[in-house]
């Protein structure tokens, strides 16, 4: 087996690093997928890349030499965009330091889907005889929700036997066997306007009728049930001397499961005006549905912990509420998440990898790979 060196995949990992990917930014996004292709390509996987849409970059396609259509294998899924704006690398340049390799994406997710394609290139040059067939997947809009690829990922999903998923480990190097649900709301209310000093009466606010749906969303959270729901942004009125005639809210809620699901979303799509003469309009709905610990995805993990151990260190899972595409699949095939690099910041600018999780983690990813059929 060829050994991983820390060198080299730091190299690999500055060099995608470097190219900015912010969702909102197709072109540069793109222009990643098109190095991916072209490194995938030179070492012998084949490629499709699947060109943008609605605003969004082109996703990418990398698959192994050995398979044959129809056969099911593994699924690698990862994303290149990051929420990084474009010229984040002035002031959060790539430097390693104090053990770690800093950079807009590193952590999430650049290091581990690089880590990722280096295991397969380390199979297809040694003519490795894996039993499966391998599929790497890389989109461009995972953190705005994947609405141009989602269709993609359960179709590919669909031909897999496993998914193993390169999103950042979590606390230490854990992995992710578990995901909350996500599901976002818009609030619209309407009222009437009146003068705020002269016709108060008259007038119905918006803005008090949202205060007070808000006070309601945020009592639905139940910590002991594994359910948050999150007013993150409210918009209204059009000045302090006008009683608001509009007001807006968007909503971040998390679910553990489909049926709490099922029950929260008719909850917040329930809501019912609290004040007279106003109204209240609820759009969207579940976005990531639920992933849970199924015993396929036990039993992959298991898997997993048994060749960490050969490696040199203990893997331990978890549930997160943070949604990834691994969402998508878990009720498709068995899912393993959280296999990219260890770190720390992620979404942040002080964003960073541990740069001796590098190997140790890329070869957990060439184990599977070669292990699992």
């Amino acid at each position: 087996m060829a050994e991983f060196t820390t060198d080299a995949l730091l190299n690999g990992i500055r060099d995608w690093v470097e190219i900015e990917t912010p969702t909102d930014a197709p072109d540069h996004v793109s222009a990643l997928v098109a190095k991916v292709a072209a490194e995938a390509e030179a070492f012998g996987a084949r490629i499709e890349r699947i060109p943008g849409r609605d605003g969004f970059g082109d996703h990418l396609i990398v698959r192994s030499p050995w398979g044959t259509p129809g056969e099911k294998g593994i699924l690698v899924m990862s994303h290149l965009d990051t929420v990084h704006g474009l010229g984040s690398l002035k002031h959060m340049p790539f430097r390693v330091e104090g053990g770690s390799a800093f950079g807009p994406g590193i952590y999430d997710m650049k290091g581990g889907a690089y880590i990722a394609l280096a295991a397969l290139r380390e199979l297809i040059a040694e003519r490795q005889n894996v039993a499966l067939p391998v599929t790497h997947l890389f989109t461009s809009d995972e953190e705005v929700g994947s609405p141009t690829s989602v269709d993609l990922i359960r179709k590919l999903a669909s031909e897999a036997k496993y998914v193993l998923v390169t999103e950042p480990a979590r606390e230490g190097g854990k992995i992710v066997t578990a995901r909350k649900g996500t599901a976002r709301f818009e609030i619209h209310v309407k009222g009437r306007p009146a003068h705020s000093g002269s016709r108060h009466q008259d007038g119905r606010s918006a803005i008090e009728e949202l205060a007070r749906q808000i006070l309601v969303l945020h009592g639905f959270t139940d910590y002991d049930r594994g359910i948050t729901l999150n007013v993150g942004k409210i918009s209204g009125g059009t000045r302090a001397n006008v009683v608001a005639e509009e007001a807006h809210a968007l909503v971040d809620m998390r679910v553990p499961s489909p049926a709490i699901a099922e029950e929260m979303v008719a909850k917040v799509t329930g809501l019912k005006p609290i004040g007279p003469d106003v109204t209240v309009i609820v759009t969207g709905g579940m976005n990531r549905p639920a992933y849970e610990k199924l015993p396929g995805i036990a039993a992959l993990f298991e898997h997993a912990k048994g060749l960490a151990a050969e490696i040199g260190f203990a893997l331990q899972d978890l549930k997160t509420g943070g949604g990834s595409d691994g969402n998508f699949t878990a009720d498709i095939a068995p899912t393993l998440d959280g296999l990219g690099v260890d770190g720390k910041g992620g979404h942040t600018d002080y964003e960073q990898l541990y740069v001796e999780s590098l190997v140790p983690r890329a070869r957990l990813m060439r184990r599977l790979l070669e292990t699992l059929e």
